[in-house]
Order: C-alpha cells, then sequence, then structure tokens
C-alpha cells in the first residue's frame, strides 16, 4: 500500500515527532533521578514501544501510565520494582496533573461509598469469578495481606495470619464473632475449626457469599449479603479484615458506630486495614478506574478521629511490608494459571491485572502503603491488653 504526504502533511508529521521526542527527554530526566533509564536494559528500565505513551504519561500521571501499559505502549520486565522506585523518589509527585487533583477533590467533597455505590466494587472486582481467585489465592482463599514472620509459603503467611487475628482477639469455644467485609470466610472457617467459635459473615458480593456458604458447609457459619450500616446483633468479638479501605472518609464514623452498636461491652474488635502516609493523599486514580471503585485507604489519625469516644485503641500492629510478599506470591499463581483462564478474559484483562498486582507490590515495598491491625474495646480492658506473644 502506497502513501504520498504533501508537504503540510510532512511538517505536520515531523511536528508531532519532535513532540514525542521532547516528552520522551523530559520523561527521561525524571526517571533519571529515580536510577530508572527509559528504553534502558535494567530489569527495572521502562522500554517504549511507542513513544506516544510518554506524552499519556506526563499528560496523565498514573492513569496514563496505567493505561499505556495496559495498550502495550511499554513494557518493563520487573514493574514492581519500576513503582518501588519511583515512589522511593517521590516522582508521583513530579508528575501531578488536572486529573490528580480532581480525585483529591472528589474523596475530599463527594460521599463515593453510598449505600448504592456500596456494591459496585462487589460487581466489578470480586465478583469476576470464584475459579479465578481460587487460582491466585491460598488454599483457603485470602484475600488480605499474609503474615511472614516465620513462614516461608503463601498458605503458611496465610494461616500465621489468621491465626494472629485469632489470638490479638482472644477467641475461646462458644463465642460469637461477626466479620465485616468476610469475603469467601477464610477467617470465619479457621476460627470455627480451631477456635471452636460461631461466626456470621457481611459482604457485598454474591459470588462471595454464595461460594463462601458451600465451603463453610458443616461448621457454624452464616454468610449474610449486607451493607455494614444495616447491621443488628450483639457479638462477642467483631473482626473486618481488608474491608475498611471501601469505607471512605464521609463513611467513617458510621462504620465505627456499627461496629460499636454491634459489639458488646467486654468485646473486642480487630480492624486490618491498608493505610496511607499523608490525610490528604490522592486517591489513585488508575486503581479507582480500573480495580477498586470508590476505594479509598485511611490514615492512622483519621482512625483515631473517628474513634473517639467509641473505642480505645488497645494495640497498633504494622506489618505492611508483608504485603509485598503476598502480592508477588499471587502474581506467581496468576502468571502460573493464566492459559487457564485466557480464554475468558482478554489480554488487554491480563496486562491490567498484572499491572494492578505487581504497583501494589511496589508501592508496599516502597513503605508508601502501610498494613495496620488495630485492636480496638468499647471502654478499656481491665488491667490493660496485651499482644500475644507468638
Amino acid at each position: 500500500m502506497h502513501f504520498s504526504f504533501s508537504k503540510s502533511d510532512r511538517s505536520r508529521t515531523m511536528a508531532v515527532g519532535s513532540q514525542h521526542s521532547a516528552s520522551v527527554d523530559h520523561l527521561s530526566k525524571i526517571a533519571a533521578s529515580a536510577g530508572i533509564t527509559i528504553n534502558g536494559d535494567a530489569p527495572w528500565d521502562l522500554r517504549l514501544i511507542d513513544d506516544k505513551a510518554a506524552d499519556r504519561i506526563l499528560a496523565q500521571g498514573s492513569l496514563g501510565l496505567g493505561e499505556s501499559y495496559m495498550d502495550g505502549q511499554w513494557e518493563c520486565e520487573q514493574i514492581d520494582e519500576l513503582i518501588s522506585r519511583l515512589l522511593r523518589h517521590r516522582i508521583d509527585e513530579k508528575v501531578k496533573t488536572a486529573s490528580t487533583l480532581w480525585h483529591v477533590l472528589r474523596a475530599k467533597y463527594i460521599n463515593n461509598q453510598t449505600r448504592s455505590k456500596a456494591w459496585e466494587v462487589g460487581e466489578k472486582h470480586y465478583d469476576l469469578g470464584n475459579e479465578f481467585f481460587r487460582d491466585m489465592l491460598d488454599a483457603r482463599m485470602t484475600y488480605t495481606c499474609g503474615y511472614w514472620d516465620q513462614a516461608t509459603t503463601l498458605d503458611e503467611a496465610q494461616e500465621a495470619k489468621l491465626d494472629l487475628v485469632c489470638q490479638k482477639l482472644g477467641l475461646e469455644p462458644g463465642m460469637t464473632v461477626l466479620d465485616i467485609g468476610c469475603g469467601w470466610g477464610s477467617f470465619m472457617r479457621f476460627a470455627a475449626e480451631r477456635y471452636g467459635v460461631q461466626c456470621t459473615g457481611i459482604t457485598i458480593s454474591k459470588e462471595q457469599a454464595e461460594y463462601g456458604q458451600k465451603m463453610c458447609e458443616g461448621l457454624p457459619i452464616k454468610f449474610v449479603l449486607q451493607d455494614y450500616r444495616d447491621l443488628s446483633g450483639q457479638y462477642d468479638r467483631i473482626v473486618s479484615l481488608g474491608m475498611f479501605e471501601h469505607v471512605g472518609r464521609k463513611n467513617y464514623r458510621t462504620y465505627f458506630e456499627a461496629a460499636r452498636k454491634n459489639l458488646k461491652e467486654d468485646g473486642l474488635f480487630l480492624m486490618h486495614s491498608i493505610g496511607g502516609l499523608y490525610r490528604d493523599h490522592d486517591p489513585d486514580p488508575w486503581i479507582h478506574k480500573y480495580i477498586f471503585p470508590n476505594g479509598e485507604i485511611p490514615v492512622i489519625g483519621q482512625v483515631a478521629d473517628h474513634t473517639e469516644g467509641l473505642f480505645i485503641i488497645e494495640d497498633l500492629h504494622n506489618f505492611g511490608a508483608d504485603y509485598d510478599k503476598t502480592l508477588m506470591a499471587w502474581h506467581a499463581n496468576f502468571e502460573k494459571h493464566w492459559a487457564k483462564h485466557a480464554p475468558q478474559y482478554s489480554q488487554r484483562f491480563y496486562r491490567m491485572w498484572r499491572y494492578y498486582l505487581l504497583i501494589c507490590a511496589g508501592s508496599f515495598r516502597a513503605r508508601d502503603n502501610q498494613l495496620w491491625q488495630f485492636v480496638l474495646s468499647p471502654k478499656g480492658v481491665p488491667g490493660g491488653y496485651r499482644r500475644p506473644k507468638l
């Protein structure tokens, strides 16, 4: 096929090419300050397949970086390390965009986690397919950070985390436990089998509730498809693992009020959540658009503010670095089983999901994100709370 260009066409082509080249040069200077070479040979270097990716990254920041990868415009052998280096050197601060500002204002002034919006993440993320998640996660299907203190495998790390939670809560046979955001019920199964407790779990994912109930057959466990704002009952213990990230700052007080209302006076509440470093942080626009709609991670001060007068913070434990190992293990499982799921999903989905797991691993490696476990009591444990020695 033959194309002919007029002089004006050639001029426009040269101008566009020059623009892309200038963008690549500018991006190269920014990346170099983090030890990253554009089109370099190191495994964490970003290699451009299409120079237009540089324009998208500079114009849209995180959203442009993620979408241009999904579109195959750049490659990187170790995306996790690329992101870790970018965050450690605060490169995200150098690429601020109008899109970033919009997400900051949106989180600050708009309630993105109303009753109607709360169900979106279940439909768009957790209902992707039980078999898909079963192949990616550990044997118990635990979709939260593992505890790698003495563990060497993903299964060991998740069992260690579940046992850590049970011991922090001081579970005893016959206790009643509420799990807010119970997923497929991994914690409830573990607690019922190992500690003899009765569990009720709430979730906003229909797929999780149906699949989880089947896996918990024969155990004193009940799944309820319900928003936390509609909770009623009295429980000896409450646990919430990896659900607070979906609550949103406009609803933090409502969330803790719901937990307090449903917890007995001498009870304990363990809240496990990803956390950020800055109160007015930027909700990531790519994660919001493609992975967790309406999600937001808190800072410690927000938890303290919204538990005031409701709970005493008995214990705070940060093992965020363990999420790096957990996410890399999930990524290894995802890659191992992708051929099985490829016919059901697109290549763009593959790049999106791979990117999600690896950028999150990089963010925890850079210590830009944290993982907290709070142990809360309504009036204070008599004589003081003691974290169990493990």
